[in-house]
């Protein structure tokens, strides 16, 4: 019976991040689908002169271009 309420606990637990993140990600999508705006479209703004950094991705430094 204990591990029964330890599978629902995790369930409601991991269950609200997943649906949390849908819920963001749909949100993010239509709001870009209505701007038109890319990553692309916003890292061109900054013109040819921007100067390259170091950014951190996922775990790893890289140079951003």
């Amino acid at each position: 019976m204990a591990s029964m309420w330890a599978l629902v606990v995790a369930v409601i637990y991991f269950g609200s991040f997943l649906a949390i993140g849908f819920i963001a990600r749909a949100v993010l999508a239509k709001l870009m689908k209505r701007t038109g705006a890319d990553l692309s479209d916003v890292q061109a703004q900054a013109g040819p002169n921007r100067r390259k950094r170091k950014v951190f991705l996922l775990g790893v430094w890289r140079d951003e271009a």
